[in-house]
């Protein structure tokens, strides 16, 4: 049991840590949503210089909201702060994702230790996918629930998803181009399937036009037993997109191209 002591000074830390949300509506947002282990995590990783200060959310959903954040990390001044919400996230579509891993096969199949699993398993496909050469948000560190990675976009507003972006048909069909790189580099060398890729889980860097991919989590080892149903998935969910766009796509060829490494 915690004593009253103890309590006390885990009280005095949260409290510390909602002060550094810079947003006062934001400070409602965490009341109703965070526990008080998210909150002590959270703090714990401001201590370590993760966060200076909370901002915004910059995106929502049913499993997971991400807020922007200051760090004081001289390589990452704006950080991404995904928050895996334990008592609203959808876990039983999580585990159809979780089990047949087995980076995670002695896990509890209860609610939280499936969320705190999943949270885990996006930190190491991001991780995979950076080493394998595909351009995604630099995972910095996860602790319990949460998530801390590179922010993609510029004083607290995110780059837009590649489904609001207005391209070219040369723009499009570089970046159709990339995606299917990126692909076949997330299958061939880190062996992974991102397994929901669509328009709504890339961001284009308007920087440079290039996309990054987002969203990891559900992401599985080639050698997962849904593997080759969400590998066809995925690329069914790209060709739809770029044929909008008149581009012209062929999804056995993109299979070819994605495997032709292996």
């Amino acid at each position: 049991m915690v004593s009253d002591k103890n309590l006390s000074r885990m009280e005095e830390r949260i409290d510390e840590f909602r002060m550094r949300i810079k947003d006062s509506s934001q400070r409602e947002v965490f009341a109703d949503v965070f526990d008080t282990a998210t909150l002590m995590a959270l703090y714990e990783l401001s201590k370590k210089s993760y966060i200076t200060a909370m901002g915004g959310s910059v995106s929502t959903g049913k499993e997971a909201n991400i807020f922007h954040a200051i760090s004081k990390k001289d390589d990452a001044p704006e950080i991404a702060v995904k928050i895996y919400m334990i008592s609203t996230a959808n876990f039983n579509a999580m585990k159809d994702y979780i089990l047949g891993d087995p980076r995670f096969s002695g896990i509890k199949q209860t609610r939280k230790d499936i969320i705190l699993a999943w949270a885990k398993k996006e930190f190491k496909n991001l991780k995979r996918a950076e080493d394998a050469g595909v351009r995604v948000p630099k995972p910095y560190i996860t602790r319990r629930n949460i998530l801390l990675m590179e922010f993609i976009g510029k004083d607290g507003v995110p780059m837009p998803q590649l489904k609001d972006v207005k391209l070219t048909q040369k723009e499009a069909q570089r970046i159709f181009n990339r995606i299917v790189e990126y692909m076949a580099l997330l299958y061939s060398r880190a062996r992974l399937v991102h397994a929901d890729l669509s328009e709504y889980n890339i961001l284009i860097d308007m920087n440079n036009m290039e996309p990054v991919i987002i969203d990891m989590g559900q992401s599985v080892m080639i050698d997962h037993f849904n593997a080759e149903k969400f590998l066809r998935r995925d690329v069914d969910n790209i060709a739809h997109f770029f044929k909008k766009l008149n581009i012209p796509v062929n999804e056995e060829r993109m299979i070819s191209i994605i495997k032709e490494e292996v």
